[in-house]
């Protein structure tokens, strides 16, 4: 799927000769499918944001998590947003890139449970399901212990991204999941599961998505990445004065998208891209170092990120 991908975006490049200026092409792979977290993305393609900055921005969805950092890593792609956890790992590992541009200034990972579950200290001795990613584990602890129990004390099981089904059906009491996906699904197919965030819970208020690129690039073309941070800070400005624009954006781009799930989940993901100061896009460093000792207190890495040269906030937005 995604050699194919690249293939079109290949094609497209070499299709804007008619064009009045030449338009440099750039390529972003998603973290995941489309779906309304990416809604500035689509509103900036919808409405040619990217043509005014100059470029020519392709979107690509990965066939598997784990593309983004190995197309980033070969100079296949030029852009990729991570997850925050998967982007320390690969610093962990030696792997140069870098985080230039929050997309949610907020965790989406929660723990959510049974409605008989008021607290996730009441899940002692329960069965939690959790997908397997290696923030899984970290997350599930900070919360439990962050409520005031013992983590130690569950029994965990892996599901992978079945926790709707799994939920709905009884087959665990909780299980790890994103609020803004999985919890707003469950509101609406029945009322009452308890949504526990991890920010609530002793963790950081980090960025859960990061738009990256590698330190290579960063030094070798500053003016496409500065191209592409304008392009996206523009789309998701705009999508946040006008949300049904942004919907309607998305949906017209992304063909099968259930327009009232997506309503649903934007207005719940609303107050995510923005940060404390209000603005979209702000890479907030003393929080990032407070998520950086949250990081490898929970074990998703070794040793305690540097964020100084894991993110670079000269081409997002001041907090000003």
């Amino acid at each position: 799927m995604v050699a194919a991908s690249l293939a079109l975006v290949l094609a497209l490049a070499g299709c804007g000769s008619s064009s009045p200026r030449r338009l440099r092409p750039a390529t972003l792979v998603l973290d995941f499918t489309p779906n309304p977290v990416h809604v500035g993305i689509y509103t900036a393609l919808a409405r040619g944001y990217d043509h005014a900055a100059g470029i020519a921005l392709h979107v690509i969805a990965p066939s598997a998590s784990t593309d983004a950092i190995s197309l980033l890593e070969t100079g296949s792609v030029d852009f990729a947003i991570l997850d925050i956890h998967d982007l320390a790992i690969a610093r962990e590992r030696g792997q140069p890139i870098v985080g230039i541009l929050p997309i949610v200034e907020r965790p989406l990972a929660a723990v959510i449970a049974a409605p008989s579950i008021r607290s996730p200290s009441m899940l002692r001795g329960r069965t939690v399901g959790i997908t397997g990613a290696p923030s899984d584990t970290a997350v599930l602890d900070s919360i439990v212990s962050g409520s005031g129990g013992d983590p130690r004390s569950l029994h965990t099981i892996t599901i992978g991204y079945n926790a709707v089904a799994d939920l709905l059906a009884g087959r665990v009491s909780a299980a790890t999941a994103f609020w803004n996906d999985e919890g707003v699904t469950l509101a609406r197919r029945r009322p009452g599961f308890h949504v526990f965030r991890v920010d609530a819970y002793g963790a950081p208020s980090y960025p859960e998505l990061v738009v990256c690129t590698t330190a290579r690039r960063l030094r070798a073309d500053p003016g496409l990445v500065r191209a592409v941070v304008r392009t996206l800070v523009r789309g998701y400005d705009t999508a946040l004065a006008d949300p049904a624009l942004g919907q309607s954006s998305l949906e017209s781009l992304v063909p099968g998208l259930d327009h009232g799930l997506d309503g649903a989940e934007l207005r719940a993901l609303r107050p995510a891209f923005t940060g404390p100061e209000g603005r979209f896009g702000v890479l907030d460093m003393p929080l990032l170092r407070s998520w950086a000792r949250w990081e490898s207190r929970f074990g998703i890495v070794r040793r305690t990120p540097d964020v100084s040269t894991m993110f670079d906030p000269s081409f997002a937005p001041s907090a000003g």
